[in-house]
């Protein structure tokens, strides 16, 4: 029955599967700082140049299941319920996308414990983690790119980063500004976590050791060729916002529309078997 569904959806309606990203609403002021600073991170960054797109996220032990993807089909209410804890263990996670793969992941914790992100936690990430990583990078003309998180701003923490990227920071105050709400046209938040989240918790991880050798094992995985995709997407989309005069990328599908958008796919379902 899904088989069938699926062929009928796709080949016949002419329909695909869609994730919701669900995006923070944007003023006309918000346009055209993101049309503004979309060109100008496409004119100062050369082509040639190596940009590392950089982000934290949590990964929860629990996992997370999409109740909008979740049926249960039976004759009757199985009253099933799935309990899960109010505070579920997670690690936080540190990445940089680049074109040449992916750095990471960095934990933030101490003595195995999770850590809240600070400047000074994030400081000593840049000094021990990424610093010796740069060593490896094949080129000096190297970009670095954060969003306006409070634990990326501090004084203490900029004087780091200007003097491992100097000239050549992509940030809230930074020598490009980045954005702010536009998760977007982060790499890290259109593809990596996404693709990580999905990858990790099929293998269901039983403890935090576990989630953490799964999103290194997965890392580790992703192949050069997918990350170069990815990172002449981020320019693509950086030229998107340009063109639709910064607004939001057209592939995003918002929660005011999700009702919609199950009408029209209802409709098209009972017109066709009512051929």
């Amino acid at each position: 029955m899904e088989l069938g569904l699926r062929r009928i959806l796709h080949a016949d309606l002419n329909l695909h599967p869609y994730k919701m990203m669900l995006a923070q609403e944007l003023s006309e002021r918000h346009h055209a700082n993101r049309r503004a600073i979309s060109a100008e991170i496409l004119e100062q960054v050369p082509a040639a140049a190596v940009l590392l797109s950089s982000d934290e996220a949590h990964f929860h032990l629990s996992g997370a299941v999409n109740k909008q993807n979740f049926h249960y089909w039976a004759e009757c209410n199985p009253r099933e319920l799935q309990e899960r804890p109010l505070h579920s263990p997670c690690v936080t996670v540190w990445c940089a996308v680049a074109g040449f793969g992916v750095i990471g992941p960095y934990f933030f914790e101490e003595g195995g414990a999770t850590v809240t992100v600070t400047s000074d936690w994030y400081v000593e990430m840049l000094e021990t983690f990424l610093r010796p990583k740069l060593d490896d990078v094949d080129t000096e003309d190297v970009w670095f790119q954060q969003d306006g998180a409070t634990a990326h701003t501090a004084r203490r923490l900029f004087r780091v980063l200007r003097e491992m990227f100097p000239g050549r920071l992509i940030s809230l105050r930074g020598d490009v500004e980045w954005p702010a709400r536009s998760q977007d046209l982060s790499p890290c938040d259109v593809f990596l976590w996404g693709y990580l989240k999905e990858k990790v918790f099929k293998n269901r991880p039983r403890s935090l050791e576990d989630l953490k050798e799964m999103i290194q094992q997965e890392i580790d995985s992703i192949p050069p060729e997918l990350t170069r995709r990815v990172m002449k997407n981020f320019g693509e989309r950086l030229q998107q916002c340009v063109a639709n005069d910064g607004h939001h990328m057209s592939d995003l599908i918002f929660k005011t529309h999700q009702k919609k958008l199950f009408n029209v796919l209802f409709i098209n379902i009972f017109n066709f078997f009512s051929r």
